[in-house]
């Protein structure tokens, strides 16, 4: 079967219809494609959606059969520093084409100290950004953790680092005692969960007086000060608060040309306006959402109580 396909650049939309089909393709097919790559911005699903909590760990678990060639480490939008003055990472030759994405790591992720420290990351994703954590920040431990058991069958085959461990859990209900960690770190997976409070609290739990959780994610912008609340709400201090909307877009466009260009040469052609859109690519509703400010891409670096 072949497919033919015409991308109307602006909308993020994508038509895909069967050449023998007079109807064009009636809207399911696009639509449904569209909604999934769209994921992580539907609304519609409730923050305390089951179905949502369902349905992004299929899509999560779909990435995971569709990367036959390992190319997805990072599934993050990326950074990219606007400032002259702020330091680049100095990365090894293997890891500088993802770059923008360990970008995002280091920004949130090096905004302390974590020699000496037990760190988890919730929401681990391909691991990339635990193995750079691991490997080039140096903490004590690091125990990554996600709900997609693909994702972390994946992550304990491809990596090894000193003190770095995987574990299959729920943000929500973490399967961790009390004060087990100094660090949680969160990158770009919290907008998935069905209920934030309840995922702010367990991350509360498990740290250790004055430990420190690392946070960062995209939210609506008339939303961001509802998450600052949960933050505070649960007991913990803001020690930093940053928008790095345009650090984030600037990666997105820094980047285009290499996606497109990996989409193209490994997804098949009816899949690629979702992956496009998943990913952020010009054009995309996605990336729309950000340049006209509808979506903000926030970073926090939050503090429990020592008592």
């Amino acid at each position: 079967m072949q497919y033919r396909e015409r991308d109307r650049i602006g909308a993020g939309a994508a038509v895909i219809a069967h050449p023998g089909d007079s109807r064009g393709n009636a809207g399911f097919y696009p639509l449904l494609l569209r909604w999934f790559g769209m994921l992580p911005f539907r609304q519609s699903l409730g923050r305390g959606s089951m179905l949502r909590k369902r349905m992004t760990r299929g899509w999560y678990q779909f990435l995971s059969y569709m990367d036959r060639r390992v190319h997805l480490r990072y599934m993050n939008y990326g950074y990219a520093p606007l400032d002259p003055a702020e330091p680049v990472v100095d990365l090894k030759p293997e890891d500088a084409k993802d770059r923008y994405f360990i970008q995002l790591y280091h920004r949130v992720a090096g905004a302390i100290d974590l020699r000496g420290k037990d760190v988890v990351e919730v929401g681990c994703g391909r691991g990339g950004g635990a193995s750079f954590v691991a490997k080039y920040l140096r903490p004590k431990s690091l125990t990554g953790m996600d709900f997609a058991d693909r994702a972390v069958a994946f992550c304990r085959r491809s990596y090894r680092a000193d003190g770095l461990t995987f574990t299959v859990g729920d943000a929500e209900r973490m399967p961790f005692a009390d004060a087990s960690f100094d660090v949680v770190l969160n990158v770009e997976s919290s907008h998935c969960y069905p209920h934030m409070r309840r995922f702010v609290r367990e991350a509360a739990r498990v740290l250790r007086p004055g430990g420190a959780l690392l946070f960062a994610d995209m939210r609506h912008r008339e939303t961001i000060d509802s998450v600052r609340d949960e933050f505070l709400e649960a007991g913990f201090e803001v020690v930093e608060d940053q928008e790095i909307t345009p650090n984030v877009l600037r990666a997105l466009e820094l980047d285009d040309d290499r996606k497109r260009r990996l989409i193209r040469r490994e997804v098949p052609m009816i899949f690629r306006p979702m992956f496009r859109c998943f990913a952020g690519m010009a054009g995309t509703e996605s990336h729309q959402a950000f340049a006209t400010g509808e979506w903000v891409y926030w970073r926090f670096v939050l503090r429990k109580p020592t008592a």
